[in-house]
């Protein structure tokens, strides 16, 4: 426990810098939005509308969600030829590309946890690292309520597979670990990016509640074990006893108490924008396969 407070107090202490230059993040208008479970096109287009909403309405979302039907995310520049196309619907699993890049996440209907964060750019700090820093707070708050030894990696570790978040090399900058104390041995419990989008930062995560190694390396094309997936990840269920929705839950109010967020609720013309988005763009294989987005009546 000497380990893990020693770094809640080095986190601290950088985070009480980053605010002293910055408008305090409670004196903004935030919501919470404890999402129904969607498919993955359209979760990744409604992060793309709660970017507008902050800009055009001032409003700022924290979400917490799931994926319904279990699906691949690829990172932005990921090679399309690096994913088993069959063994995905064979399996029933959808693919997506996120704006972020990194490798493919396997996000499990049950096994994963999902958040996002959306505020403008001009509220954060600049600097990539600080801002990793500011956003991935409340993520480590719940991780330590929930009696975890969590933290962002306290040293590299060489990549397994390159296309795999899970599996490529680990970063201390933004990649979570458990137990923290264990160091070089500690597995990876979290993948967090952010990317910048017409003055918006918009960062999302997924946290492993369980473990599904066989999804996991069979949505790529490769030979790579599930027992390499086991020796590199671990889970909030691993790691704890508590049930997901616990977990789910906790989640959400650590990032409600992080901003100050009001409980809301995604609007009609959101939800009618993302199936919109949905369509023309991360359920597209033109977007999947090639990052070409299709045009508005298409």
């Amino acid at each position: 426990m000497a380990i893990r407070n020693e770094r809640v107090v080095g986190i601290a202490f950088r985070l009480a810098v980053l605010r002293s230059s910055m408008t305090a993040l409670a004196d903004r208008d935030w919501r919470l939005i404890a999402d129904e479970a969607r498919e993955g096109a359209t979760q990744m287009a409604l992060e793309e509308v709660a970017g507008r909403t902050a800009i055009e309405d001032d409003l700022r979302t924290v979400r917490v969600y799931s994926w319904e039907p279990s699906t691949l995310s690829l990172g932005y520049r990921q090679d399309p030829d690096s994913v088993d196309w069959t063994y995905c619907e064979r399996a029933g699993i959808d693919v997506t590309r996120r704006q972020t890049g990194g490798g493919g996440i396997y996000h499990d209907r049950y096994a994963d946890i999902s958040y996002t964060i959306v505020a403008p750019a001009d509220e954060v700090p600049g600097d990539l690292m600080d801002c990793y820093a500011l956003f991935c707070e409340p993520i480590l708050e719940a991780f330590d309520r929930m009696g975890i030894d969590a933290d962002f990696a306290g040293a590299e570790q060489t990549s397994i597979y390159y296309p795999s978040c899970y599996l490529r090399d680990i970063n201390p900058a933004h990649d979570v670990v458990a137990p923290a104390s264990a160091g070089a041995d500690a597995k990876k419990l979290s993948g967090n990016a952010q990317y910048r989008r017409r003055d918006v930062v918009i960062q999302h995560g997924s946290l492993s509640y369980d473990l599904e190694p066989d999804h996991h390396v069979d949505v790529f094309d490769t030979d790579v074990t599930a027992d390499t997936f086991v020796d590199r990840v671990t889970s909030i269920r691993e790691q704890t006893s508590l049930d997901r929705e616990t977990a789910v839950e906790t989640v959400a109010d650590s990032l409600r108490e992080w901003c100050g967020a009001t409980d809301g609720e995604w609007r009609e013309d959101e939800l009618e924008a993302a199936r919109d988005l949905a369509d023309r763009k991360y359920g597209a294989d033109a977007w999947v396969r090639d990052r070409e987005v299709l045009e508005d009546g298409r």
